[in-house]
């Protein structure tokens, strides 16, 4: 991957992070996520999915913040996510995995219908158009997360996939 290639990518993991585009990242790109997942599925903030993604997201912008929020602001600037977040994660994809978790389980949560843990594919594809993926992208990500093929997304499906997503490998100098 050139150096372009790598930048590209990363504007774009940093705009999924940047809810608003008001150029960084914090605590109100997360619960804006969560309120728009809650939204678009009928889920109300009270119920226990509600309050599950809520808490979810809020443990996501810890971790992001513990990770990546060098000056202490409570905002993750582009420069932070690429210096903190993105090389971090890459040097441990475990502890994006520690961090993710609680937010992806509530939104599968909140986008299954059946209530038995995991997400249809369709849902998948309209949780991912809601957080900001184009219709195109999120339809593909949505169908690659189904690796067993069932029609249905699992919890470890989608945390390994987005790990994979946010661990960026720089470009060879």
């Amino acid at each position: 991957m050139d150096s372009a290639e790598y930048e590209r990518k990363i504007a774009h993991r940093f705009a999924a992070f940047d809810q608003d585009g008001n150029g960084y990242i914090d605590r109100a790109d997360f619960n804006a996520a969560a309120a728009r997942l809650l939204t678009e599925f009928g889920t109300t903030a009270r119920c226990d999915k509600g309050q599950a993604l809520y808490t979810g997201a809020e443990a996501f912008w810890q971790g992001m913040a513990g990770i990546a929020d060098v000056d202490g602001d409570q905002r993750v600037t582009r420069e932070e996510f690429v210096g903190g977040a993105v090389k971090r994660l890459r040097d441990n994809p475990e502890r994006f995995a520690e961090i993710a978790r609680p937010f992806l389980r509530a939104a599968i949560a909140v986008a299954d219908g059946g209530n038995d843990g995991r997400a249809s594919v369709a849902d998948v594809e309209r949780a991912l158009r809601v957080l900001g993926a184009s219709a195109e992208i999120a339809g593909v990500a949505a169908q690659s997360l189904d690796t067993d093929r069932d029609g249905k997304v699992a919890e470890s499906d989608v945390v390994s996939a987005l790990a994979v997503y946010f661990t960026v490998i720089e470009p060879d100098a």
